[in-house]
């Protein structure tokens, strides 16, 4: 069967995409950006990969008409500004209006548990959404999940940092509100079990395990399988911004998504019941064992996808390719060489830099930096990165987002995610004559674009040069993490 494939570089769609894959399904995926899609972890299958963005009407006019089945994976709850709505609608409408003429079958739509009476922002837009989609051409599915709990996804990272970061924690009161969380793994299964089933066209389900707690009890419970004791005392004084910077400040999401969190967190997200599960013979994990599944994927390194892969930056989202060369004109520069004599680890070097290896030198000013960007509402350093020592395009990686990772070519590019006056870009190439070139990029906005620059020459002398020796030559005297 032919597939399309929207939200395929999501994460939901970087795990469900293999699976179609594995189930001898034709597959076009549908990103907005290619340079972005590993491409190259699927080759040899069928698989096509169209770019374009559902935002644009005519975007996708060359899509194939012989579709059997769609799914819709596309959300802009991590957007940020208060106009997502408007861009849900806007996509579902064009995806609904492309999708019409064409032979497909079915429509799957993964959306939320609505429920509550009282909608937050986030949860209406997805109710709006499933309106939007429905057609007398094609049968429309709807799943409608709470909280996925799988390595990588928001909530999970969320909960992950707020119980190994805080032994004590004072929190807002809709830590009593009610939700059934669900395994990732219970989600792609539903996802591809309801597949061209005529018994599930034209229906709505919701989708949870099999727990029904409170926020307060999953922390706790977290806290218990990680074999960590917590105190969680709830107040009243949090309001909803208070609220959202509580979560900005502590774990590694950003506000926009912190704020569109706190929104749904007051609303009980509880399943009608279970009937999907029970009618596809699929076995519900409990949340205590999706923690541990969650895990053993981490302590593998096997992390396929992360909410993190989402941009967050406005410029990006016009695509990565075009900022694969850092810009000359109207920019400064800091470029830096320095022989090594070991090229391939010096290499190696380069593709593990950032996450839990830090900088290679003045970590605690990379930290600093890191707080200060927290503070003017930026990602700061909280993000990591997926893999220790595996890079691709659209990777974050810190406050930094992966442009190009070329290990044949032995190029790195980032371009910086974080709050500043301008643009800038760090880039690392080891030449043919085992030389590491490190070049810091910057492209002012306006004057205190430049004063922020000239403001910070002494720290990248000390920065810089510690770092490319260390590239080059290894660490040397403490342990690089600690320096």
């Amino acid at each position: 069967m032919k597939i399309l494939l929207t939200g395929a570089t999501g994460y939901i769609g970087q795990r469900l995409l293999p699976v179609l894959l594995e189930a001898g399904h034709e597959v076009i995926a549908c990103v907005r950006d290619k340079a972005r899609f590993p491409l190259h972890k699927h080759s040899g299958a069928r698989l096509s990969v169209i770019e374009g963005d559902w935002a644009s009407e005519s975007a996708f006019d060359a899509l194939p008409n012989d579709i059997d089945a769609a799914y819709y994976l596309i959300h802009s709850m991590a957007d940020p500004g208060s106009g997502f709505p408007e861009r849900e609608a806007l996509t579902a409408t064009h995806f609904r209006n492309r999708l019409e003429p064409t032979g497909v079958k079915q429509v799957i739509y993964l959306g939320g548990i609505s429920n509550d009476p009282e909608l937050s922002k986030h949860l209406r837009s997805r109710q709006q959404v499933e309106s939007l989609l429905q057609s007398q051409h094609y049968a429309l599915t709807v799943l409608r999940a709470g909280i996925i709990v799988g390595s990588g996804s928001a909530s999970f990272e969320i909960i992950r940092d707020l119980v190994e970061k805080l032994p004590i924690m004072v929190a807002p009161k809709w830590l009593q509100t009610k939700c059934q969380p669900i395994a990732i793994r219970n989600v792609i299964d539903c996802l591809t079990g309801v597949l061209l089933k005529p018994e599930t066209y034209n229906r709505n389900w919701d989708i949870g395990g099999p727990d029904v707690l409170t926020y307060r009890e999953m922390l706790l419970a977290f806290a218990d399988v990680r074999k960590l004791k917590r105190w969680i005392f709830i107040v009243p004084v949090f309001t909803p911004r208070l609220s959202s910077y509580w979560l900005f400040f502590v774990t590694s999401t950003s506000f926009a998504l912190a704020r569109n969190l706190v929104d749904s967190m007051k609303v009980e997200v509880v399943c009608r019941d279970n009937e999907l599960t029970r009618i596809l013979g699929i076995q519900p994990v409990s949340y205590r064992d999706a923690i541990r599944l969650a895990f053993d994927k981490i302590e593998q390194h096997q992390v396929i996808s992360s909410w993190k892969d989402a941009l967050t930056s406005h410029t990006l989202s016009g695509g990565l390719s075009r900022l694969i060369t850092a810009p000359s004109n109207g920019c400064m520069s800091d470029h830096r060489t320095r022989p090594t004599p070991g090229p391939h680890d010096a290499l190696e070097r380069i593709w593990a830099i950032g996450g839990t290896n830090g900088w290679y030198y003045a970590n605690f000013l990379w930290a600093i930096r890191g707080w200060l960007d927290r503070l003017a509402g930026g990602v700061g350093l909280r993000r990591g990165r997926k893999h220790p020592t595996e890079l691709q395009p659209g990777d974050a990686l810190d406050f930094w987002r992966v442009i190009l990772a070329d290990r044949e070519n032995r190029r790195l590019l980032l371009y910086a995610e974080m709050k500043l006056p301008g643009e800038a870009w760090l880039e690392f190439r080891i030449d043919e004559h085992n030389t590491v070139h490190q070049t810091a990029t910057f492209r002012p906005k306006g004057l205190l674009g430049r004063l922020y620059w000239y403001a910070l020459i002494p720290v990248h002398g000390i920065i810089f040069n510690g770092m490319l020796r260390r590239i080059a030559e290894g660490p040397t005297g403490r342990n690089r993490r600690h320096s």
